[in-house]
């Protein structure tokens, strides 16, 4: 709008509303031939699909898949494609946290480039851990300047957590995800059945991701990791009918768990995407652990872990202030102990502390922000 003129001159003020509208299916079977969720999930209107389906130009994917994954599930991802006649770029990466960074997006893009792709039609599609969907959302987002990306998380963490928020991400300047963007995928497609290949470290590293959601805001989602989360940890979060033997309440606590942690997350995601409000529950667990992650401690702590041990600061710190009763501390200490959890580590100092304080301060607009639980689902 035109405003007026000034001693500076002319004035404009441009107001552009940008809505991102993005999809999150949770699928079984994501891999049989039978399910297009994979191509058209992300379309999700009949009528498109149909239209694509019978296109004639061929249909056309590049895939990103971390290398490990590759390993497990390459060849299936090959005999899917083929059996639906794609022609697919598979690009197996070693997507660590040591290897992320703008280096590793510049060689997906470089691959992409070379692929060749129709930015409108054919998404890019990253398969594997937090790391990879964070460092691939950044290729696309870069890539003629927004390239639509397709979400497929394989570790429990990443299907709780980095599959259904917007941002990407990467290491910088020794600071984890120091350079990032807010675009989200146009679908995440979830299929637990990938966590049946995980080490069970693995599955208790996703669990920390859950417990924060539930101590910040479901009540039931606590009591529920509180009871039967290392059932849940030795069943790999399978539901009964892909468990020989499990009982029914093993199906709901698995099915619940999972879909709570999503739609609790959701609930603080959705109305605060690019995070123009600075007080937000999800930063729970997030104030010292990522200076402790970079720490590179022996043996070396994953996101999860990281997390957790900041919560039990937290939880501690909560408890000292007269926000948490003592039988509450012991109950999410216990909890936490139960789902295989470190709740202490030798690196997490005083100086490591203030240093992480710090580094807050600078990007919190000058405030601290520190979520506290008041209470089991309270904060």
């Amino acid at each position: 709008s035109y405003e007026n003129r000034s001693q500076q001159g002319v004035t404009w003020t441009v107001v552009s509303p940008i809505i991102f509208t993005y999809r999150i299916i949770q699928c079984r079977d994501l891999l049989d031939p039978g399910n297009d969720a994979l191509l058209w999930g992300h379309v999700g209107d009949g009528a498109l699909t149909g239209a694509a389906r019978n296109g004639s130009k061929p249909v056309r994917r590049f895939v990103v898949i971390d290398e490990t994954v590759h390993r497990l599930y390459g060849p299936r991802f090959a005999r899917y494609f083929e059996a639906w006649g794609v022609e697919a770029k598979i690009l197996p990466l070693a997507t660590t946290e040591e290897n992320k960074s703008l280096e590793l997006v510049a060689k997906i893009l470089e691959e992409v480039h070379e692929f060749g792709i129709d930015r409108r039609a054919e998404p890019i599609i990253a398969v594997g851990g937090g790391v990879c969907l964070d460092t691939v959302g950044l290729a696309a987002s870069l890539y003629r300047r927004r390239t639509p990306y397709i979400r497929v998380p394989t570790t429990l963490l990443a299907y709780v957590d980095a599959s259904v928020g917007a941002k990407t991400g990467v290491n910088f300047a020794g600071g984890k995800n120091k350079l990032g963007s807010y675009v989200p995928p146009v679908a995440s497609l979830l299929d637990c059945s990938f966590f049946q290949t995980l080490p069970r470290r693995q599955i208790s590293n996703g669990l920390a991701e859950m417990l924060k959601m539930a101590l910040m805001k479901h009540p039931g989602l606590f009591r529920l990791l509180e009871a039967d989360g290392r059932k849940l940890l030795c069943a790999k979060l399978q539901p009964c009918d892909a468990i020989s033997g499990s009982s029914s309440e093993q199906e709901d606590g698995a099915v619940a768990s999972t879909r709570i942690a999503i739609e609790t997350m959701l609930e603080e995601l959705a109305p605060n995407l690019w995070e123009d409000d600075l007080d937000r529950l999800v930063d729970f667990g997030h104030l010292v652990s990522p200076e402790l992650e970079m720490q590179r401690v022996l043996p070396a702590l994953l996101h999860g872990e990281a997390v957790n041990i900041d919560m039990a600061f937290m939880v501690y710190l909560a408890h000292q202030k007269g926000l948490l009763t003592g039988d509450e501390k012991e109950r999410i200490i216990r909890c936490m102990r139960g789902l295989e959890l470190p709740v202490w580590h030798r690196d997490c100092t005083l100086d490591l502390v203030r240093q992480s304080l710090q580094e807050r301060l600078k990007h919190s607009a000058g405030s601290l922000r520190m979520p506290l639980p008041t209470g089991l689902g309270r904060a």
